[in-house]
């Protein structure tokens, strides 16, 4: 099985359990924490990656670092990743959990790209039409890429929307050479 797909069936259980005890958004600050720290803290990972500490070990200092941070569930869940040797991909299921939080409570992430960084009001106001197109909270991740002149180009999901100073440019570039000239405006134009 793919590490995408075990990630996945790993978050969907943990948001099970979420789900259950109403504390959905709670587990998932808990599980980015710990994902965090395996980010932030290289000898952290490489010390719950090492196959020659034994799992107890690991247990040990998971439940010294988290005990008295993390729910029990979370924790729990933590162990078991460690006892199914799933602990790498512990940063995996805390992003395809976000994405079940997201899901669950009505946002939706999208890429938004510009070719001039947006001001703060900009970027609200960016956020909120965007919310009104897609009928879910929009959370707008802003890319600046000058190339596009103007305008901006916002993709969510499989659905690219490109409103780009770019693309008018090359639509009429392409309708004006497809239009039928007179004879003599041809020769004229050339």
């Amino acid at each position: 099985m793919r590490d995408s797909t075990v990630a996945r069936k790993y978050a969907e259980a943990l948001f099970e359990l979420g789900l259950r005890g109403e504390r959905v958004e709670e587990y998932g600050t808990a599980l980015r924490s710990v994902a965090d720290l395996l980010e932030s803290e290289p000898r952290f990972r490489l010390f719950l990656d090492t196959p020659r500490i034994d799992d107890a070990e690991r247990k040990k200092v998971v439940r010294e670092v988290f005990g008295a941070t993390l729910p029990k569930n979370v924790l729990h869940f933590v162990l078991v990743a460690i006892d199914k040797r799933r602990q790498r991909l512990l940063r995996s299921i805390a992003d395809e959990y976000d994405l079940l939080v997201d899901s669950h409570l009505g946002r939706e992430h999208v890429e938004v790209t510009v070719a001039r960084p947006l001001d703060d009001a900009t970027g609200k106001m960016v956020a909120e039409r965007l919310s009104k197109v897609i009928g879910k909270e929009a959370i707008p991740h802003v890319r600046v890429k000058p190339e596009i002149l103007g305008g901006l180009v916002v993709r969510t999901g499989d659905t690219i929307y490109d409103g780009s100073v770019r693309r008018r440019l090359e639509s009429m570039r392409s309708s004006m050479l497809k239009a039928d000239l007179p004879t003599g405006a041809a020769d004229a134009a050339r």
